[in-house]
């Protein structure tokens, strides 16, 4: 199974994938780890704009995870329609079931608080300012996915994304 998790900054995905991936032994792969890894190797200057190269490489584990049959959870903001359909790719090139969930938070003052609460638990990693949240490219979601409100108990989004995931595999 393949689990893609998807949101602004601050809503609170790593939070719930992390939790699923545990839960669900599956495989995590969080791209910021990812980004943060190519910039503290050297190989992305850590001022430069990352582009693509994190998603592509956790794309490429993901499928090598898959390969070997086991389960992938991913954690990335997945913020414009081309990221999205990279996972798709690799849903279809591995015979993979996919879902995709979009983590939000409906409470935009909630969202702000916790957007300017955040610090960085990775090198080279920096976290959004809140103006940065909301300026930022963020394509709307088309087609299905499993929307999780992130509010209130973070519980109640992992139980929905596990319930999710086991509907998936059952069928």
């Amino acid at each position: 199974m393949l689990t893609v998790f998807g949101g602004l900054p601050g809503v609170g995905k790593s939070a719930i994938a992390r939790r699923v991936a545990e839960l669900r032994r599956a495989a995590y792969l969080r791209v910021d780890v990812i980004e943060s890894a190519l910039i503290t190797s050297g190989l992305v200057p850590a001022q430069a704009v990352m582009g693509t190269a994190g998603y592509e490489v956790a794309q490429e584990l993901a499928r090598s995870n898959l390969d070997a049959r086991i389960d992938v959870v991913v954690d990335a903001v997945n913020p414009v329609a081309a990221a999205r359909d990279g996972w798709q790719r690799v849903s279809e090139v591995t015979t993979t079931p996919l879902l995709l969930v979009e983590v939000i938070c409906s409470d935009r003052s909630e969202h702000r608080r916790r957007a300017e609460a955040r610090a960085s638990d990775l090198p080279g990693i920096c976290v959004p300012t809140w103006e940065q949240v909301e300026s930022r490219k963020y394509e709307p979601w088309q087609g299905p996915r499993l929307v999780v409100d992130n509010l209130t108990d973070v519980t109640v989004g992992i139980d929905v994304v596990i319930r999710a995931i086991e509907e998936s595999t059952a069928r």
